[in-house]
């Protein structure tokens, strides 16, 4: 069983930034592949960026791209989302997922097993 806690979040105006960060319980984060997700109101829940179990591989939807940044530490059992360029299409609930034990190094999963309880990021204009 894996717990996520997401932290970071909270209210920014536009053009600014914010690091999100989620922690992981147990000892096999490193085999996990990692993602956030976003869901803001009255929309289905998307994939904003993704990273492998070594973290050599990421994922970004392109909304995000240029702007965001994954990242993890796997000896902290963390990782991150550094968000910058900051928009009021942003906004939306940040949930942090894990894939866990993971054969091969890359990003994209379907089907994640774990998932946090989100952290909310409102961007003003």
């Amino acid at each position: 069983q894996v717990q996520l806690g997401e932290s970071g979040g909270g209210l920014v105006q536009a053009g600014g930034s914010l690091r999100l960060s989620c922690a992981a319980s147990g000892r096999t984060f490193f085999n996990n592949a990692m993602a956030w997700f976003r869901q803001a109101p009255g929309k289905e829940r998307e994939r904003v960026a993704a990273i492998s179990r070594s973290g050599s591989n990421t994922y970004y939807t392109d909304s995000v791209k240029g702007r965001f940044t994954i990242s993890r530490d796997n000896a902290k059992n963390t990782v991150y989302l550094q968000m910058n360029s900051l928009k009021p299409e942003d906004t939306a609930v940040y949930y942090c997922a894990a894939k866990e034990a993971v054969k091969f190094d890359m990003p994209y999963y379907l089907g994640m097993d774990y998932w946090g309880k989100g952290t909310l990021v409102t961007v003003s204009s």
